[in-house]
């Protein structure tokens, strides 16, 4: 059966609400250190939702590699227990994954980090970012509207 994705957009010409951070939040970026713990977040959270992400190895060198990276537009949120939150982005205004470690699920850090993140983008004089997810991830799906995006597009899933 086919997978299908939405594509959803944010405006980022109107004024944005600040991010309400959990408390002892703090904000990084990529740096060579914390990519282990960077793909481990990831690979947890997108091996949840049925998707893949290839060994530690293979996907440093994807993602360092990639003409659109850019270390600042990782964002990371941890606390004193370690990393929490990524937000991979592309220097193209597109959020590629957005993921949450279970332990901190629930809580805000996906909304204040998606907030911040539009913050980012707009600061770097985009009018728009963009991002896809699966029409079947209800509950991100939910935390993308509630936090303005839109939707622009229906496309069938790419099989591998």
């Amino acid at each position: 059966m086919a997978e299908y994705f939405q594509l959803l957009r944010r405006d980022l010409t109107t004024s944005l609400p600040a991010p309400q951070w959990p408390a002892n939040t703090r904000l990084d970026h990529y740096r060579d250190e914390l990519a282990p713990a960077i793909h481990a977040v990831l690979r947890m959270t997108q091996e949840q939702r049925g998707g893949r992400v290839p060994s530690l190895a293979e996907w440093r060198r994807q993602f360092v590699t990639d003409a659109e990276f850019d270390p600042t537009l990782c964002l990371v949120a941890s606390n004193a227990d370690g990393i929490l939150g990524v937000a991979q982005c592309w220097t193209s205004a597109f959020i590629k994954n957005l993921s949450v470690h279970p332990c901190a699920q629930g809580q805000g850090l996906g909304r204040a980090l998606l907030l911040h993140t539009f913050h980012v983008f707009k600061q770097r004089g985009e009018p728009c970012v963009d991002l896809k997810v699966l029409e079947t991830n209800q509950r991100a799906r939910q935390l993308y509207e509630s936090a303005g995006m839109v939707f622009v597009l229906r496309d069938q899933v790419p099989e591998d």
